[in-house]
């Protein structure tokens, strides 16, 4: 019995289009965003993909493309699960600054070993900056330690692998397919999981938003191939 694996990023967020780091801030899509997920439940239908479960982070842009992509699909029914395990990295300091502007600030050899690096973390929020997640309403019953103020990579993947393993890959091995709406640093954690990249090579990856991957599984969860589906 094989499983799919749909990992697809959300269409494009107003702070994408400004040109700003995201992160954890809840931005909406713009409405070339909303046009990619569309165009996701376009890709799905073509290739026939039905999933029996949704998964998406918490924040809107990732809901709102797995909502309209199903809605596109004729495919709503399904049960949605969500957790901040799939939220985006955490860009600390950065979230909500101009890229060029901090490329500026910082230099480029800084900026992109956070950006496109492993290891490297941004400048750390300070816990008194009204930024900070325990501050939003939704994150409130979360235990501080478990919230990020500025996250790697590497940080990224070590909350997004366990959860995927712990609930996901259940499912997959039950030989149910499987839609993924997040974004574009928690599906890169994702991917180099699933593919065994590593930390140098991690760096050459960039998924586009609106991007849909499949990832087929057999039962023992070995992949049996991968594909990135444009039409």
């Amino acid at each position: 019995m094989h499983a799919k694996l749909i990992l697809v990023r959300h269409g494009q967020s107003i702070y994408n289009k400004k040109n700003l780091f995201t992160g954890w801030t809840d931005v909406p899509l713009t409405p070339k965003g909303i046009e990619e997920a569309q165009n996701v439940g376009k890709i799905l239908k073509a290739h026939d993909l039905y999933p029996d479960i949704c998964f998406t982070s918490w924040l809107k842009r990732a809901i709102h493309t797995a909502n309209i992509a199903l809605a596109e699909l004729g495919w709503e029914h399904i049960d949605h699960l969500r957790s901040y395990y799939l939220n985006e990295r955490h860009y600390g300091a950065w979230q909500g600054k101009n890229k060029d502007e901090v490329k500026k600030e910082f230099g480029e050899e800084m900026f992109l070993a956070v950006r496109r690096g492993y290891a490297t973390r941004p400048p750390l929020l300070d816990p008194s900056d009204p930024r900070v997640p325990w501050r939003e309403k939704k994150f409130q019953n979360i235990p501080h330690n478990s919230l990020p103020l500025g996250e790697s990579l590497k940080d990224t993947k070590e909350r997004v692998v366990p959860y995927f393993d712990s609930t996901i890959v259940p499912i997959l091995k039950n030989g149910k397919n499987v839609l993924i709406s997040a974004h574009g640093n928690s599906l890169r954690a994702l991917v180099m999981y699933l593919e065994n990249i590593s930390p140098e090579e991690i760096t050459k990856l960039e998924i586009p938003t609106g991007e849909v991957r499949v990832y087929d599984f057999n039962e023992t969860m070995q992949l049996q191939k991968r594909a990135i589906l444009t039409s």
